[in-house]
């Protein structure tokens, strides 16, 4: 559906690796929310996700240097599994 390599947890897509065919770089997709995704765009590497030419509110593109770290990788794995178990409690 979108074009790389999505990670769903619990029936739901949280995380997945895409090629930016502009920059020829990787980066992450994350679904973040709503609640927390205004603040999450100010972390290092992190822009709107518009691949459609819309923007899509709730998940972020991580560019390469905000995630070629592992203390960088880890910290969008968690936002996204954090969102992840809001959507899935029951």
């Amino acid at each position: 559906m979108m074009g790389g390599l999505i990670f769903m947890v619990r029936d739901a897509m949280c995380i997945g690796l895409d090629f930016d065919k502009k920059c020829n770089e990787d980066r992450l997709m994350v679904r973040v929310g709503k609640l927390n995704y205004e603040n999450l765009l100010h972390q290092n590497g992190s822009t709107i996700m518009d691949f459609t030419g819309q923007v899509m509110r709730g998940f972020i593109f991580i560019k390469a240097s905000g995630f070629d770290f592992e203390e960088g990788l880890d910290f969008w794995i968690k936002r996204g599994l954090e969102f992840n178990r809001l959507l899935t409690q029951e």
